[in-house]
Parts: C-alpha cells; sequence; structure tokens
C-alpha cells in the first residue's frame, strides 16, 4: 500500500511540472526572439539545465515554508552531490585545449588509415571510438571530447538539420551504451557494481561486446546515411600554437587522477584546484575554460539529485511488480523521464533480486540513455556544448527523441537478442 507524505506528493508533481518544462524549452526559446522586452526572463526559462534546478529550489521552498529551515537543511544535507561536481570537474578539464588536441590528433591519425574519406572517417570514430573511449575516461569527458569536437569541425559548418540531429541522437545512444565496459564509467552501472560484485570481466562478458557492437552498428549506419555531407569533418578553423608534449601529458595526468578519485569529492575537487593552478600558469596553451557550460550541467544534475531523492515511493514499486523482460523496458521507458542512474539506484536498494533482473534492469537503463537530455548524467554536457548551433540556439527535446528511436533500437536488439 503506497501513502505517500504530503512532500512526496508535491515532490512528484514538481517533477512532472520540470520534465514537461524540459520538452517546452523550445518554445520559451521563441518568446525570448518574439518578445524582446521580456527576452531575460524567457531565455532563462528556455535554458535547460536550468530547469531541474530552479523546480528543486521550488521543492525547497516548499519544505521550508511546510516543515522549517532545519527540515529543508536536513533533505538537503542527505543528498549526495558527489556526481554533480565529478561532471563539472571532468567537463572542465577533459574540454581544454591539449585534451582536445591530443584525442583530435588520435583520431585523425586513425582516420588516416581507413579506406574512406578522412572526414568520413572521422565522423565514424567521433561517434564510435570516443564513446567507447567514455568506459574508461567516463562517460561525461567522452561525451565533452566528442560534442567539443563535433563543435568544432562538422557543426562549423553549413549542413542540414537532420544531420545536427542524427548526430546527437546517435552520439547520446552511443555514449550512453558505450560507458558499460568498465563497472566505474557509466553512471547507472557505478551505482550497483560494487553491491552486485560487478568487476571489468563480468561488464566485459555481459554487457561490453554487445555495447560495442551496437555502438559501431549505429556509428556505421549514420556515416553511411550522411557520407555525403561529411567531406569537411575534419577541417577545422584557425589553427592554434602546437601544445609541448609536457604539458599535454600533465593534463592527461590530471584527467586520470579525478578518474581515479571519482567517488571522493575531497579529493578530485583538490585536483582540480591545483589543475586550476597549472592552467593559471601555462595559460600560453589554454583556450577559456567551458566553466560557464560546465556550472550549468552540475546544477542540472544537481537539481535532479534533489527532485529525484523523493521519487522512490512511486518508482520502485513500479519496477518491483515487473518480470525480467517486463522491467527492461520498463526501465528503458521510464530512463526518457528520470536520470538512469536513479533508476538503478532504487534497484540496489531492493534484497533477494535475480541476476537476471538486475541486468534487465541496467540493460534497459543504458539502452534509453539517449532519449531525453534528463535520460544520462552525460547528456546536459553535450546539449550545452551543441546547442548553439542549433536553431534559435536549442535543440528540440522531441527532435532528441525522435533522432535517438532507431539507435535506441539497435541497443535494445543488441542486448535483448544477443
Amino acid at each position: 500500500m503506497i501513502n505517500p507524505t504530503s512532500i512526496e506528493l508535491i515532490a512528484a508533481t514538481l517533477f512532472a511540472l520540470a520534465v514537461i518544462h524540459t520538452f517546452s524549452t523550445k518554445f520559451f526559446e521563441h518568446l525570448a526572439h518574439s518578445q524582446p522586452r521580456h527576452a531575460g526572463i524567457w531565455h532563462l526559462l528556455g535554458e535547460v539545465e536550468v530547469v531541474f534546478g530552479f523546480w528543486a529550489m521550488v521543492l525547497i521552498l516548499f519544505i521550508f515554508a511546510a516543515s522549517g529551515k532545519q527540515t529543508a537543511i536536513t533533505y538537503l544535507e542527505s543528498r549526495d552531490f558527489t556526481e554533480p561536481m565529478f561532471v563539472f570537474v571532468i567537463m572542465v578539464i577533459a574540454g581544454t585545449r591539449p585534451i582536445l588536441d591530443f584525442t583530435a590528433a588520435t583520431v585523425r591519425h586513425t582516420a588516416a588509415v581507413l579506406p574512406v574519406h578522412t572526414g568520413t572517417a572521422m565522423y565514424f570514430l567521433l561517434l564510435a571510438f570516443v564513446p567507447l573511449l567514455g568506459s574508461f575516461i567516463t562517460e561525461p569527458a567522452a561525451m565533452t571530447l566528442a560534442a567539443l569536437m563535433l563543435r568544432d569541425t562538422l557543426f562549423s559548418k553549413e549542413i542540414s538539420t537532420r544531420l545536427k540531429y542524427a548526430t546527437i541522437g546517435v552520439l547520446f545512444v552511443n555514449v550512453s551504451i558505450g560507458g558499460t565496459l568498465t563497472p566505474f564509467a557509466a553512471p547507472p552501472v557505478l551505482m550497483v557494481a560494487a553491491k552486485w560484485n560487478w568487476d571489468i570481466a563480468f561488464m566485459m562478458a555481459t554487457f561490453g561486446w554487445k555495447a560495442a557492437l551496437a555502438v559501431t552498428v549505429n556509428a556505421l549506419a549514420v556515416t553511411w546515411i550522411f557520407r555525403h555531407e561529411l567531406g569537411h569533418v575534419g577541417q577545422k578553423e584557425g589553427a592554434a600554437a602546437k601544445t609541448p608534449l609536457a604539458v599535454v601529458l600533465i593534463h592527461l595526468a590530471f584527467l586520470a587522477l579525478v578518474v581515479l578519485f571519482a567517488h571522493h569529492p575531497v579529493a578530485f575537487m583538490g585536483i582540480f584546484l591545483f589543475f586550476l593552478g597549472f592552467t593559471t600558469a601555462y595559460h600560453q596553451y589554454q583556450s577559456p575554460l567551458i566553466l560557464r557550460e560546465a556550472l550549468l550541467v552540475a546544477f542540472f544534475l544537481a537539481g535532479l539529485v534533489v527532485l529525484g531523492g523523493q521519487q522512490q515511493w512511486w518508482l520502485q514499486p513500479l519496477l518491483m511488480d515487473m518480470d525480467d523482460t517486463a522491467v527492461y523496458f520498463g526501465a528503458t521507458a521510464l530512463t526518457a523521464i528520470t536520470d538512469n542512474a536513479a533508476l538503478t539506484y532504487l534497484g540496489s536498494l531492493v534484497e533477494g533480486l535475480s541476476e537476471e533482473f538486475k541486468i534487465a534492469l541496467v540493460a534497459g537503463a543504458v539502452t534509453g540513455g539517449g532519449l531525453t537530455v534528463i535520460a544520462n548524467a552525460p547528456n546536459p554536457a553535450g546539449f550545452a556544448i551543441l546547442k548553439s548551433k542549433f536553431d534559435e540556439q536549442s535543440i528540440h527535446p522531441l527532435g532528441l527523441l525522435v533522432a535517438a528511436l532507431l539507435p535506441t533500437l539497435t541497443a535494445a536488439l543488441a542486448f535483448r537478442l544477443l
């Protein structure tokens, strides 16, 4: 018998409003252009990264009004904000010029040996190799790298809207499933791996090879369909000075250390402060740090943590009433309207689950991770980096949903039939 408290009911209502708001940001951006007198407030409401933070603020104000300051503070302090903090740090480091130059050079040299046009090969690698790389450098880092490289190459040219949406649809899905080769890179896997004793060998055998196949098929399909528009992917506007190898290696070391201490904010925030000092000392080898974009993404995820913490009362019974097949497709669908890590976390709280149920829950969560901007933690990063290249500087949520359907179907076939 479900007996939610008044705060839980209000939180569920606000969560639903936040989801509706997420799908309405294009409308607010249109208002900002059609009603310039109030463009500021419309732009604010049209920022996807602001949506969940805004409604989380409403929830905290309600708790404060209904139960007092101490209850509101106690609830906030009970939330774990490690993931938003980590995503902020990893985005900033992964988005630096030395890391991007290193990754671009790796992709470019690999593309040069493939038996196709270099621009076409680079596009394929950005949608296949980089998402799979996310299993080792974490999904937020992979999303940041791929999105920044796409922004500065393909998206900097005049290309069709169909290609833009097809690209982000495949990118979001491939990043979501591409992080499942290891137990520490994908947020929904990270939530359960330690408790369920899933190591790298288990992940490779159960998820990894299927995900790698689906990622490759998705990247090949979109590359083939749009092959005639991909000739200039390898071209980048301007030419920056060559970054010394020592600087690149130091940046890679900072990235590796942050990944190593991903569960310990005291450690990785300290490392980040040293990193900021290093970039200041050697500013001649840096482009402007993407602090604004990373802060917005962290704000989005923090809002999701606050609102999501009050949704267990209806999410958990819904999931637990399903069998293995139903939980897979249920998790895939539910992921579109809530963070996939939240779903797997709720599953980890339940004792006595079968191994088949556990695998189906995680597989469904990562399968649906590309359908919406809120489905997977790295998605807001890609959204924030690429949205300026779309009409009215906004990615339409329905456009993303439609673009991600076929790649999601490919992932579903891989996880359910192989």
